[in-house]
């Protein structure tokens, strides 16, 4: 293996502590994830074409980020608890600044916290999912940039030009082979997905569909992904745990999938006349004009 023509890292994942509270790059990328999602989800859900007034639309983001954080430490925490060093007691349950989350977690618990509020809040929660998404994907990618300084992500060994090390001792992969830089590719594969669902947002789809269209897209991108990493279980058939559940969320969200592109879209209250005929138009017919605008 020709570890010179790896990338070094050298930085330590911990920045400082304050007041006993250890700050990490992991945490703050991933607070700054939040912060910008959160920001772009709310941008898009109360825009003209889904109408979701502004304050309304920052509740269900504090919903589903404070649920994607439940669901994020829930399932690291039942994935490593006893089998890690940084999850061995109560306690470090909750030592969540330091790193150990669920990416998928985040993602399905965000998902049902915002679709519960959604239906008790006689929102429009298709419409809002489909903004969540879009917050989802940027929030995923700033996150992914904490956890290539970390080093905390195990992945294969790798000769390429782009592979990592890290000399730090407090990295987690503190000389460890060169290695597959694999949670960045799954940051490339975020904005790819991203710029999916813009270029689908300008069609114009029924409700619904780019929510389910960013969970399958995620889904096959993470399951061919965590084929290069090496810190998950095997717990079905020699796939991870990352695998098995994409291959549950293909599962359940093809058929959301199909609903969605089926289903009659439903009107909204305050729509206009001019909005009600454009609703009634052919999705084709849509895409017609909206080409030669």
């Amino acid at each position: 293996m020709i570890e010179f023509l790896s990338i070094n890292i050298g930085n330590s994942p911990d920045i400082t502590e304050v007041f006993g509270l250890l700050i990490t790059w992991h945490g703050v990328f991933t607070a700054l994830g939040i912060v910008f999602g959160t920001w772009l989800a709310v941008g898009v859900a109360s825009s003209s074409r889904i109408k979701i007034d502004a304050d309304t639309a920052y509740t269900l983001g504090v919903i589903v980020v404070a649920m994607g954080l439940v669901g994020a430490r829930a399932l690291y925490v039942l994935e490593n608890y006893g089998d890690s060093s940084s999850i061995d007691s109560f306690v470090d349950i909750f030592r969540i600044t330091e790193g150990g989350i669920s990416i998928y977690g985040a993602i399905i618990g965000g998902a049902i916290g915002g679709w519960a509020y959604g239906l008790r809040a006689k929102l429009p929660s298709a419409a809002g999912a489909d903004a969540a998404v879009f917050g989802m994907m940027v929030g995923l990618a700033i996150g992914r940039i904490g956890d290539l300084i970390n080093g905390e992500h195990f992945a294969k060994t790798s000769d390429l030009p782009w592979a990592v090390t890290y000399s730090n001792p407090n990295s987690p992969a503190f000389f460890r082979e060169a290695m597959h830089p694999a949670t960045t590719y799954e940051m490339f594969g975020d904005l790819f997905i991203l710029g999916i669902l813009a270029f689908l947002w300008r069609l114009q789809p029924k409700s619904g569909v780019i929510f389910a269209a960013a969970f399958l897209l995620y889904a096959v991108m993470r399951f061919f992904v965590s084929f290069l990493r090496l810190d998950s279980e095997e717990p079905l058939l020699g796939l991870t745990t990352p695998q098995v559940v994409s291959v549950l969320v293909v599962i359940v969200v093809t058929p959301m999938l199909i609903f969605f592109l089926r289903r009659k879209e439903p009107e909204h209250e305050d729509d206009t006349p001019v909005e009600r005929q454009r609703r009634n138009l052919s999705r084709a017919e849509q895409r017609r004009r909206l080409n030669r605008a």
